[in-house]
């Protein structure tokens, strides 16, 4: 019902697809809030479930890593640099999976109104953006209890968290249009996803790599995602976090950057190429 007469008002728009107009301003904020008010709609605890995934999967993950396995117990306020990683990589999946299905799952809208195809994937992941605020204001309170102390380097945390986005809203855009034609590439990046989950050290320090390899915790932090979450931690919790600025050096952290950043343009200009024959293929 929330789709069907969002729909209705998108129609009579008129929309302009050669520029990001009001009109396009106004269709972006539609969908953000027709996929945020869809994807709680029906559950009995709605919104909650925003804050409750991510706090069941650290409660989980701190269970059997912290309190069994005993990782952690050189890393101050561990309990808190576990759930940023938890809240943050759930940002990034998130963001993904999201923005990967949102052509094919918007292929209705698509076929009957004229507009910037780039949209739908920018309003599929803006959920997860507003995931991950409501995520962070429980981080926060979660860490002055746990008695991190606050600081002005708390002020750099969106930045990291552009920068993860960037590179979600990159592969969102390359994968999704791959996905349009070629369904297997969602079932696809989920087992990257997986694989992934693994290769980043959110659950296990990046110290307990470089005592084995020092090269291996190198490739690790190297890693956008690495690089983020590590950065993150770094700013919010405690200066004892290995980052790859000060661990692989300034010039690697910035070829992390630059790869963020060619991703970026290369699905941009791939999705851009793609997009005009969406309607008729989705």
């Amino acid at each position: 019902m929330i789709l069907a007469i969002n729909m209705i008002k998108l129609k009579d728009m008129s929309i302009n697809s050669n520029m990001f107009s009001k009109k396009n301003r106004v269709l972006l904020s539609e969908l953000v809030k027709t996929d945020f008010k869809l994807r709680y709609q029906g559950s009995v605890l709605g919104y909650l479930w925003a804050l409750i995934k991510p706090l069941l999967m650290f409660a989980i993950l701190y269970v059997v890593f912290a309190k069994v396995l005993r990782f952690g117990g050189d890393i101050p306020h561990y309990p808190v640099y576990l759930l940023v990683g938890t809240v943050i990589w759930n940002f990034f999946t998130e963001c993904a999976q999201q923005g990967i299905h949102a052509i094919e799952q918007r292929g209705d809208l698509l076929r009957k109104i004229n507009f910037p195809k780039y949209i739908v994937v920018v309003s599929a992941t803006s959920t997860a953006v507003i995931n991950v605020l409501i995520n962070l204001c429980v981080v926060i309170v979660f860490a002055l209890i746990n008695g991190v102390t606050p600081s002005l380097s708390w002020l750099l945390v969106p930045l990291s968290l552009a920068e993860l986005y960037a590179l979600a809203l990159g592969i969102s855009l390359l994968l999704g249009a791959i996905n349009v034609k070629f369904r297997d590439i969602g079932n696809i990046w989920d087992v990257i996803t997986q694989a992934l989950f693994y290769a980043v050290p959110i659950i296990y320090p990046i110290s307990m790599v470089s005592q084995t390899s020092t090269f291996t915790a190198k490739i690790i932090l190297m890693n956008p995602i690495a690089q983020a979450i590590q950065d993150i931690r770094y700013n919010m919790i405690t200066t004892t976090t290995e980052t790859t600025w000060g661990f692989v050096g300034v010039q690697w952290g910035l070829l992390s950057v630059a790869i963020v950043i060619a991703i970026l343009v290369i699905s941009i200009l791939y999705f851009r190429k793609k997009s005009k024959h969406f309607a008729e293929e989705v």
